[in-house]
């Protein structure tokens, strides 16, 4: 459902996604994982058909991104941080605008958004104008928003961020929903507790590489770590360590190919 191939993303020289390769299948939730600046967003943003890659490239449903933007955007639903409702809207509204924009048309537009306003337990703010919704409203929307096409691969960056215990718990039961229907969901949280209750595999990415990539229980197992959380920051730190030790033969090697200063004649 998802092959990302040999990846990579530049800016100004900064490499923020380094030969990335993964893949995903359909009926699975895949984590991607990783701390701040480690690649996560970009990576998301560049299979999403949002930023091109430098190289490398990547298919969602078996189109490719650079081919094929058109079709890999209609087989895509995408949740970023970034609300981005219309505050004059309601919530209907909304999912009826942003449906009209793939294409969603009728009495099937209507029964989509009527499904999403039950799924995800929005009855009571779906005819409210949005721009007085509390976060975790916005948030119910912004998901709904995201997959009102139907799409076979859903990426959801942080999607319990800002949601209380009950609200965070009606998305989790949709995405074992859409791993049920036999779509890929494609996670990438801070939350390990939710990736090791959630995801079927998982990758962790660090400085723009994936640093592991297995099921989610073995990758706590391999690290000899009780949970996924310990397993991460044990992978980080000893990625953190081989850089470091990688930077300083760098420099050393740089100071012995440094010409030596002649005296005299």
């Amino acid at each position: 459902m998802l092959k990302v191939k040999n990846l990579s993303k530049n800016f100004n020289g900064l490499v923020a996604v380094d030969k990335v390769f993964f893949e995903a299948q359909g009926g699975e939730i895949f984590g991607l994982l990783g701390p701040n600046g480690a690649g996560k967003t970009t990576t998301i943003r560049v299979i999403a058909t949002v930023l091109s890659p430098s190289s490398g490239t990547a298919e969602v449903a078996g189109f490719d991104i650079l081919k094929n933007p058109v079709e890999v955007r209609q087989n895509l639903g995408l949740l970023t941080s970034e609300i981005g409702l219309y505050d004059r809207f309601t919530a209907r509204e909304n999912l009826r605008y942003f449906g009209k924009l793939y294409g969603l048309t009728g009495q099937s537009l209507e029964n989509r958004i009527n499904q999403l306003v039950k799924i995800l337990e929005m009855e009571k703010f779906a005819d409210r104008r949005a721009g007085k919704f509390s976060t975790g409203m916005k948030q119910k929307v912004a998901i709904a928003r995201s997959i009102i096409h139907d799409p076979k691969v859903i990426i959801f960056d942080e999607p319990t961020a800002g949601l209380d215990v009950v609200a965070s718990q009606t998305v989790i039961n949709y995405m074992k929903q859409a791993k049920q229907e036999g779509k890929l969901v494609i996670l990438s949280t801070h939350d390990m507790n939710h990736a090791q209750q959630l995801c079927d595999r998982v990758a962790i990415m660090h400085r723009g590489k994936i640093v592991a990539l297995d099921e989610t229980q073995a990758v706590f197992q391999k690290t000899n770590t009780e949970n996924l959380e310990s397993a991460f920051l044990k992978i980080i730190g000893e990625d953190e360590a081989k850089a470091a030790n990688q930077e300083q033969e760098v420099r050393f090697l740089k100071k012995a190919d440094k010409p030596k200063r002649k005296f005299g004649l």
